[in-house]
């Protein structure tokens, strides 16, 4: 069985690359000024390797993973 993981995003550092909405946009979606908005849990194989790629891929290390409880 798959764990599912919540996202997080420390808007502090983010500086709105958005290649986090654009690598996994079951998980973030972004709001008007282009900063990334939590909008999902990684609950899927797809999701959670899409997510952790956004993880990976975020210039500012700004997203984070926990698991979902």
């Amino acid at each position: 069985m798959t764990q599912a993981l919540n996202a997080s995003v420390d808007l502090a550092v983010c500086k709105g690359h958005g290649r986090c909405y654009m690598t996994a946009p079951e998980i973030f979606d972004c709001d008007d000024a282009g900063f990334p908005l939590v909008i999902g849990t990684a609950t899927t194989e797809q999701q959670i390797s899409d997510l952790q790629r956004a993880v990976n891929n975020c210039p500012e290390q700004a997203v984070s993973v926990s698991p979902a409880g």
